[in-house]
């Protein structure tokens, strides 16, 4: 090869075809990304044929050098432990600036033997992951080095490092950093996830991570009217072409509407959609009755209410001492404010009774609704024969009772 071809490359593509070379390249691993490792390998919520298996993951190993289990071992540790001293790359723990701009670091030091061993089952083993994938991750990488040289020649090293930089900054760094510190949470999970912003195009709707904590085993990602996955789109797509099936897409509950009586078919609904309930309970009675009381209420008091429904429903995990010191003020200063906020924490408790049996969670859920009934505050009526509507719908109730 001369001088020429080096400098301008064999192919000799301009500027403007490197960007959209750029944008294309690291788009389809950000589809590789959310649609097998994270989607179907990480949390099973997705099948993929087995020839889209095996083009995806080559993506993934070409692209970024990342090794199937490696990644779904760390990412599954992630969930089990999240914002502990466990959790492979949490900013409440190791500082958001660290997991932005070091994210791939700390996904690194987290592939350990026993996370491979503990969170790596399932994932593949064949001759092709042994003797290439894992074996030699550094390969992929370098032949896309080649191919870049001989595209666009010296540019080629620049179109290269923008490939290695861009994925690692936004898969392990904004929607690892980021999605723990700033956005918006339509769930009250308990860990600090946000949705980073509501239209999820840029890494294919990893953007809505407050939703996917909600429901990690949905195989989409946006849940509000207002919201946009660009994943889910790919995946009904690849549906429509017989490639693709989600197994989930939240949680399993039906609506009975003149149904008035609470059972254990309630109860299992409830606690399948509890965050989607809390949100309700937000919504329904927490709203309106702020509302009211900033009606009646003047002065300071009137000052305190602003915002108080953000901080009446927010895991105790996300609230600043300011914030826990309103709630005190708005608890201690209206009595009804205090009971729905009680309630509120007392419906919360149920949910963590992991180790209570089905009868034991059913007296208590009536018990709740008793208490709430008895308060004579319409909107917790209302709430409540909304919940008794609540069962199990008739195809998982016979799988269950099957299994």
């Amino acid at each position: 090869m001369s001088f020429f071809d080096w400098w301008y490359g064999v192919v000799g593509l301009s500027i403007p075809l490197a960007v959209l070379y750029v944008l294309t390249t690291t788009h389809i691993t950000f589809i590789a990304i959310t649609l097998y490792l994270h989607r179907h390998s990480a949390h099973r919520s997705l099948e993929l044929h087995p020839a889209l298996c095996h083009f995806f993951r080559f993506v993934v190993w070409f692209t970024t050098g990342m090794v199937t289990r490696e990644w779904t071992a760390v990412h599954r540790k992630h969930h089990a432990s999240t914002e502990t001293e466990e959790d492979p790359h949490s900013p409440v723990i190791h500082g958001l600036a660290n997991i932005i701009w070091g994210g791939s670091e700390y996904y690194r030091d987290g592939i350990t033997e026993e996370t491979l061993r503990r969170y790596g089952k399932g994932t593949p083993d064949d001759w092709i992951e042994r003797n290439l994938y894992s074996r030699f991750p550094w390969v992929g990488l370098s032949i896309l080095a080649v191919i870049d040289l001989l595209l666009f020649g010296v540019i080629g090293i620049i179109v290269w490092s923008l490939q290695m930089i861009w994925t690692p900054l936004w898969a392990a760094g904004i929607v690892n950093g980021v999605g723990h510190a700033f956005g918006y949470r339509n769930f009250e999970t308990q860990d600090a996830s946000k949705n980073i912003v509501p239209i999820g195009i840029m890494v294919c709707g990893e953007e809505l991570h407050n939703n996917h904590h909600t429901y990690p085993n949905s195989a989409r990602f946006s849940f509000k009217p207002w919201e946009f996955d660009l994943g889910w789109q790919y995946i009904r797509l690849l549906s429509f072409l017989k490639l693709a099936k989600p197994l989930h897409t939240g949680p399993v509950v039906e609506r009975v509407r003149d149904k008035s009586h609470i059972d254990m078919d309630t109860i299992w609904a409830v606690v399948n959609d509890r965050f989607r309930v809390m949100a309700k309970y937000a919504d329904h009675v927490v709203k309106p009755i702020v509302k009211r009381e900033q009606l009646v209420a003047q002065g300071p008091l009137r000052r305190l209410l602003r915002g108080a429904r953000k901080v009446l429903c927010s895991h105790q995990l996300v609230l600043r001492d300011r914030e826990i010191d309103k709630i005190d003020k708005i608890t201690m200063q209206s009595p009804r404010l205090k009971t729905i906020y009680d309630l509120r924490l007392e419906l919360n408790s149920i949910w963590s009774k992991r180790t209570a049996s089905g009868e034991e969670l059913l007296s208590a859920f009536k018990k709740w609704c008793s208490r709430a009934e008895a308060t004579g505050v319409d909107v917790l009526r209302n709430f409540v024969a909304e919940l008794k509507t609540y069962t199990v719908p008739r195809m998982a109730r016979s799988t269950s009772t099957t299994s």
